[in-house]
């Protein structure tokens, strides 16, 4: 930075005193002024940088928005296409639940009587008794002992997909319609089904252990 005195100094070696004086303060305030105009277009070109800065961070806001909207619509979309594969799922496992239900109704009582000793009186039907959907039941004799059918359909019983605590569930659903029946008829002894197109070993030998015949459609 320049200084008057200095300056003067400086000049009072060539020019007198007052020369030398004026022409130092001259040559100060001239710096001063030029310094002034470099700081000042040093900050309009900071100013004009963050500007811009400033202008391409919104477009990219925008850019990002417009991005966020385009993938809430694309999700919204993927829920419906997967609710209604869901819903169709499940609509043809409830039919092929049914039509074995179906198939059970005509093929069940030759194969109860061969196997189990078991002698339908009557047919066997769907019914609701208090709140409890019954898949399959049916009135009949064992060892001209009086007996009501209570059975449960699953498509399929395997414990390597459903797990074992799944399997226990079923059973554990079988039984509690079988208590339903049991309390409205309580002098006559409940018959626990599991009717399924396919179950594993390790599946039939928990029914076994707690009294449930499995029969899989393959067998009549």
């Amino acid at each position: 930075m320049l200084h008057v005195e200095n300056l003067t100094r400086r000049f009072e070696t060539v020019f007198d005193r007052r020369q030398s004086s004026v022409l130092a303060g001259t040559i100060t305030e001239a710096y001063s002024e030029l310094v002034k105009t470099s700081d000042f277009n040093e900050l309009k070109a900071i100013v004009r940088d963050l500007a811009e800065a400033q202008q391409r961070l919104a477009e990219a806001q925008t850019r990002t928005e417009i991005a966020i909207g385009e993938l809430v619509q694309a999700q919204k979309q993927t829920e419906r296409v997967v609710t209604g594969i869901a819903q169709e799922l499940g609509g043809l496992s409830r039919s092929m639940s049914y039509s074995l239900e179906n198939e059970a109704y005509r093929n069940l009582p030759a194969l109860l009587q061969t196997r189990y000793g078991i002698t339908l009186d009557e047919k066997i039907v769907r019914l609701d008794l208090d709140g409890e959907e019954i898949n399959l039941f049916a009135l009949g004799t064992r060892n001209g002992q009086p007996i009501y059918l209570v059975g449960e359909s699953k498509l399929q019983l395997d414990e390597r997909r459903n797990s074992h605590r799944a399997a226990e569930a079923i059973l554990n659903q079988l039984d509690k319609k079988a208590a339903v029946v049991q309390r409205r008829y309580p002098d006559v002894e409940i018959v626990r089904i599991l009717l399924t197109r396919y179950a594993r070993p390790a599946v039939l030998q928990q029914a076994e252990a707690r009294g449930v015949i499995v029969i899989q459609s393959f067998e009549w």
